[in-house]
Parts: structure tokens; C-alpha cells; sequence
């Protein structure tokens, strides 16, 4: 089983290798998220048992195939769209900085899908279980948050009446990150419904699948930085100011200490 997810981490980092290659070259972040995408759904897809899946492997693994085909296409065609991703505007030029960027998209791939590596390897299955059923539960609530908080956000700013405001329609009346939100409560979801099928040590590995995808989101590379941006072009609006501090930052009717 060692051998199998070391062979899968090798796959990873020569994708992210060979993408920060063309990237740094061309100067360009256009297939960065597409990237990651195709490399969830590659690892995913390499991991499994081909002759024997179970039941709760297939789910499992459809899971993960629709949440990247979702988010993969739909960051794509934004970043066609707009030409640019503002994440990239300090680095692009630098391959260095660039190289850190595409190594952390390594580890996020391989570390967010521990608990479904280590599930598509078993040879044993047993029935499914409230386990298996409340953690896809929480896959789905997650899946379709994120996504109806993405299609929000898309068509508020495609609106040209919308010009120069922020978002706080819909779901976004509600966090200002419901997407992310969503993001978390996918990779619970997934981490949940493999638990009971992992030894010990795999629970406890596969449990930093869940962690770093809510400390990355929440301290790294994306609340702090869309905050920053946020503040930089409506912080002198009073529409803004009252928005942010009646809206929770993550969790909906959870305001915690701002961020």
C-alpha cells in the first residue's frame, strides 16, 4: 500500500513540475486550477482497484470526479474569461515564486485526497454503514453550496448594472465565503465516509485531508487574500463596513472573531 501512494505522490509532483515548467516559460496562470483538477481526477482515477472496485469505492471516487470536473470547468472558463488570475500578479514574472505555487498545488492534491487513496486500495468491504451515508450527506450539502455559491457570485459580477459592487446576494447574504464553506464541508464529507474503512494510522493521516483544506482556505490563499482585495476596493464604502461586520466571515450565523 506504501508503495502504491508513493508511486501516486511521484505522479503528482512531476504534473505540478512539468506545469510550473510551461508556466513559468509562457508566463501564464491559465492552467493552473485546470491543472489541479485533471491531477485529482488522475490520482483518484489511478488509485483504485480496477478489477474489484466496491460499492462504496465507486461513490467514493464519483465523489471527487464530480467536484473536480464542477470546479476545474468552471475555473477555467473564468480565468479565459477575465485572462488573468489576480493570485498570480506578484509572481508571475518570478519562476521561483512560481515553482512554490505549483508545489503547493502538489501538496494540496495529495494531502486533500488521503482518505480516498487509502480507501480505493482495500481488498476487503463490508456493507454500508450511517457512516458512509453521512459523510456523502455532507459531500452533497458542501458539492452543491459551493457550486450555487459560485454560479451567484459569477452572475452578479457578469451583471453590468453590478459594476464596481461586491457580492451579497444570495447565499453571500449569508458568509462572505459560503463557496469555501462548501469547499470544507465537501472534504469532510469524503474524510467521514472512508473513516471506518481505515486503520489507525491512515484515520489519522487521512484526518489532515479536512484540516489543511480549511487552514489553507481560511489563513493561506484564500479568505486573507480576498479579504485584502476586498477591503483595498470597497473598504471606504459604508454598504461595505456594514456588510462585513453583520456577515460571518465562513460559516453562516457563526461570526467569529473577524480575519
Amino acid at each position: 500500500m506504501g508503495s502504491q501512494i508513493g508511486r501516486l505522490i511521484s505522479i503528482d509532483f512531476a504534473i505540478q513540475f512539468i506545469g510550473w515548467i510551461i508556466s513559468a516559460k509562457f508566463r501564464t496562470e491559465k492552467f493552473f486550477d485546470l491543472t489541479g483538477s485533471l491531477t485529482f481526477i488522475l490520482l483518484t482515477y489511478l488509485s483504485r482497484n480496477k478489477t474489484q472496485s466496491t460499492l462504496r469505492q465507486n461513490i467514493q471516487c464519483s465523489c471527487i470526479f464530480l467536484w473536480a470536473i464542477r470546479l476545474g470547468t468552471f475555473l477555467f472558463h473564468r480565468i479565459l474569461k477575465s485572462g488573468q488570475d489576480s493570485r498570480f500578479d506578484r509572481i508571475r514574472n518570478s519562476p521561483s515564486r512560481l515553482f512554490i505555487t505549483w508545489f503547493m498545488q502538489g501538496i494540496w492534491v495529495i494531502i486533500t485526497l488521503l482518505p480516498s487513496l487509502y480507501l480505493n486500495q482495500k481488498q476487503i468491504d463490508k456493507p454500508l454503514t450511517k457512516t458512509d451515508y453521512i459523510g456523502w450527506s455532507i459531500w452533497l450539502f458542501g458539492f452543491v453550496l459551493e457550486a450555487v455559491a459560485d454560479r451567484q457570485k459569477s452572475t452578479f459580477r457578469n451583471n453590468p448594472n453590478n459594476k464596481g459592487k461586491f457580492t451579497n446576494i444570495g447565499l453571500w447574504k449569508y458568509s462572505r465565503h459560503p463557496n469555501y464553506f462548501g469547499e470544507i464541508c465537501a472534504w469532510l464529507g469524503l474524510y467521514i465516509s472512508s473513516s471506518h474503512m481505515l486503520s489507525k494510522y491512515e484515520k489519522l493521516f487521512g484526518l489532515l485531508s479536512p484540516i489543511f483544506v480549511t487552514f489553507i482556505l481560511s489563513f493561506v490563499s484564500g479568505i486573507p487574500i480576498l479579504e485584502k482585495q476586498a477591503m483595498r476596493l470597497y473598504g471606504n464604502d459604508p454598504a461595505y463596513r456594514a456588510y462585513r461586520n453583520r456577515t460571518p466571515v465562513l460559516i453562516p450565523f457563526v461570526n467569529f472573531p473577524r480575519i
